[in-house]
């Protein structure tokens, strides 16, 4: 690899950048799926190339292969150089990058079990043994995944940084969907959507324990069926932990990306609210509301050592107290707000220009327990899992859907209730919350599959949270 970073760094300054980068990537997949009983579907893929970013006459241009060679090295590089000229003359503004320190460093990922040395007729009786604790009477569809990938990442740039990264991941979940020929009602573990995703080996999979909550969610679905429908009109709500990392990650992770602010980004998830006025006086949440972007947290599937533009790690407050005080940025947009880079940058493969992405992004954990959240409520509901969400184009009226409930009287959980709902305006929403977990109810929860851009890019992020409190808030149909 180092020829090929030193032929593409000569050609493309050589040609005229004023900056160059390249990051090259190798990695292996694995997916296993099973359903009803039976595998259905083994996928095993792979891919090798890197991609040469640069800026030219103040124009961004980026160019990539699969051919690792250094004369392919030296016409990527002169190829992003001259789409770097071209896009140059329609440009707004020349290319700013803020400054940044510069590292040389490797880093491996020690895992226990590395996942792809786990024989495969291990992970699919895995799989087929929950299928069968799932098999209960009124089960119409049961199953389930596995996904495992490691990637060795090459990060180079003309300002002297040299990294190498190393990445393994491994995630899981099963689901079921029950009927009785009316209705249909789905239960998942440990998430929905694919379950729970974390930087670590196969020990992960193991540490779930598929098997023993295929029963359980089977069970909770059928009785889902003949649950009483959930209440309806202003009442308190106690979110369960995965409910809680998709409200983070729709109505404080996307909002929170600079690019959607500032205009540059909208695919996907739309723009934001959070207009730079905003930064560091706006009420975004009660005063117990602390939401951090965290690349540091160990695992977390948000996380990494360096960024796609070689910046380290770091923890930094998005929201302090409930005032709103950051940005996710990249070293471009820093540097039009003259803020710190916080290193967000990251791009899904080799092929694909690095754009603003979460990290982990937490909802800092309280000082309650669950009972306390619980007995502090006259009347509500606990939600959990979700099942559907819906967001405007800003990021400020939202709903959400989740896949199990239960009626909270008099401080006690009481009877299961099905299709519970809720709604809000995302800063109205966070000032409302009273109660949060603490940090032994506290779960950094991975999902594999947040989309952004044109073209999409699918990249990896992370929530850590508690169940959280929130006082009169609009469930179920508005009436």
């Amino acid at each position: 690899m180092q020829e090929i970073v030193e032929s593409a760094l000569f050609a493309a300054k050589r040609a005229g950048a004023s900056y160059v980068d390249i990051r090259s990537i190798q990695r292996e997949e694995e997916d296993i799926t099973t359903k009803n009983g039976a595998v259905d579907a083994i996928k095993h893929t792979g891919s090798k190339g890197f991609g040469v970013r640069v800026i030219a006459n103040g124009g961004w241009g980026f160019s990539s292969s699969f051919i690792a060679t250094p004369e392919e090295g030296e016409r990527v590089a002169n190829e992003a150089v001259q789409i770097a000229l071209a896009s140059s003359k329609t440009k707004l503004e020349d290319a700013k990058m803020s400054d940044s320190k510069v590292y040389q460093d490797r880093v491996p990922q020690p895992v226990k079990i590395d996942p792809f040395e786990m024989p495969i007729t291990k992970k699919i009786m895995i799989l087929l043994e929950a299928d069968k604790a799932m098999n209960v009477q009124g089960i119409v569809v049961r199953k389930g995944s596995m996904h495992f990938s490691k990637e060795w990442k090459t990060f180079a740039s003309s300002e002297g940084a040299y990294i190498e990264q190393e990445r393994i991941v491994s995630g899981a979940g099963i689901s079921v969907v029950a009927t009785d020929g009316k209705e249909m009602q789905v239960r998942s573990y440990p998430n929905s959507f694919g379950g729970d995703y974390q930087r670590k080996g196969f020990e992960f999979i193991e540490e779930m324990d598929l098997v023993s909550h295929g029963k359980e969610i089977a069970e909770q679905s059928i009785k889902l069926l003949s649950a009483k429908q959930c209440p309806s009109g202003t009442m308190d709500i106690v979110l369960g932990s995965p409910q809680m990392a998709l409200q983070i990650h729709e109505s404080v992770g996307h909002p929170t990306e600079l690019d959607r602010v500032l205009g540059e980004e909208a695919s996907f998830a739309g723009t934001s609210f959070l207009t730079t006025d905003k930064l560091g006086t706006f009420k975004y949440g009660s005063d117990i509301v602390n939401i951090t972007a965290d690349a540091t947290i160990p695992r977390a599937l948000g996380g990494f050592a360096y960024d796609d533009e070689g910046v380290k790690a770091k923890r930094v407050y998005l929201v302090k107290n409930g005032i709103f005080v950051g940005y996710l940025n990249s070293r471009e947009t820093a540097a039009k707000l003259d803020l710190e880079v916080m290193g967000a940058m990251r791009a899904d493969n080799w092929n694909k220009m690095p754009i603003i992405r979460m990290t982990s992004i937490n909802l800092e954990p309280g000082d309650k327990t669950f009972d306390e959240l619980i007995k502090g409520i006259d009347h509500g509901v606990l939600m959990g899992t979700n099942k559907s969400w819906s967001i405007d184009q800003n990021r400020l009226n939202f709903q959400f859907g989740t896949e199990i409930g239960w009626e909270i009287k008099n401080g006690k959980i009481q009877e299961m209730v099905k299709n519970p709902t809720y709604t809000g305006i995302t800063y109205e929403f966070w000032r409302k919350c009273d109660g949060i977990a603490n940090k032994d109810f506290w779960h950094v929860w991975g999902v594999p599959n947040c989309g952004k851009g044109e073209p999409v890019q699918v990249m990896q992020v992370s929530h850590g949270t508690a169940p959280a409190r929130f006082r009169d808030i609009q469930v179920g149909v508005l009436k």
